[in-house]
């Protein structure tokens, strides 16, 4: 059973302009639930947890999953997870919005640094925490390899491709992106949802699946602004270079500085302001 896809639907509205009434049909962004259940063994006994439900855009909802299960912690590597797969013994309407994974029976699971609330809404991730102890980040700095610096000018040229490859904001506005660069500033890899720690996830997930090491010199362009947890993601995932369209808070800008990561924002073609991680920029 494969699940439901499609970025964007049809839907007719009725424009103002001025005193005029027009009725047109438009495109708006699709937002659906999706819920994943963790299948882990535990003293010799398989174990069955509703882990989270989060607001997406249906489609890539394996990259989705396996991100977010990274960025969580919860495996290093895919080879960790023994399947995945979409639940048939579903509702009608939940039908393609409950996805099943079923860890390898040795892998340690430790599920106390996911004490959220079981809703999860597509704008924000952290909020779902139940004690503020859950917001830190437990990951190792990031390391720095003198020998490898980014130029001012790459990094300004990242967004030019990010227009003709973000097809599904270009249809609604609607949609945020998480786009993956190699080192020189070529696009390896782009996600869109209507949440932005979703599309994150979903570049995560994508990059594993396909054997994208992280860690090794790439960049990561977000198209909004960047909180905490897309900080906390993005170093659990070893980026070393968070780059943003958007505005960073104040306690993302403090992770990344904790954690040796560079942190880019308000990244424009002539412009963007660095909050760390300088000694990464030639």
């Amino acid at each position: 059973m494969s699940g439901k896809t499609g970025l964007v639907m049809p839907w007719e509205i009725k424009k103002q302009l001025g005193a005029c009434t027009e009725t047109l049909s438009d495109l708006i962004a699709v937002e659906e639930p999706l819920q994943i259940r963790l299948e882990y063994e535990k003293w010799g006994k398989w174990q069955e947890k509703d882990l989270v439900v989060t607001m997406r855009s249906p489609g890539q909802d394996f990259d989705l999953v396996m991100g977010f299960l990274y960025a969580e912690g919860i495996i290093r590597e895919e080879k960790d997870l023994l399947w995945m797969r979409y639940c048939q013994r579903v509702k009608p309407e939940e039908e393609g919005n409950v996805i099943r994974v079923r860890l390898h029976g040795n892998l340690p699971v430790n599920l106390e640094n996911l004490e959220r609330n079981f809703f999860t809404h597509a704008s924000c991730g952290v909020c779902g925490k139940t004690a503020i102890d859950a917001v830190s980040c437990q990951a190792e700095n990031l390391p720095f390899d003198g020998r490898w610096k980014i130029s001012a000018d790459t990094i300004r040229a990242l967004p030019q491709a990010l227009d003709a490859q973000q097809t599904g904001f270009n249809h609604t506005g609607g949609l945020h992106a998480a786009v993956l660069y190699d080192a020189s500033g070529n696009l390896l890899l782009l996600r869109e949802d209507v949440g932005r720690h979703n599309a994150l996830d979903k570049l995560i997930g994508a990059a594993l699946r396909q054997g994208i090491a992280l860690p090794e010199n790439k960049i990561v362009l977000l198209s909004g602004r960047v909180s905490f947890e897309m900080v906390q993601k993005a170093v659990n995932a070893g980026i070393q270079v968070l780059v943003a369209l958007g505005a960073p808070s104040s306690l993302a800008v403090r992770l990344a500085q904790e954690k040796k990561q560079t942190l880019i924002g308000f990244l424009k073609k002539d412009r963007f302001n660095s909050y760390s991680g300088w000694e990464r920029i030639q």
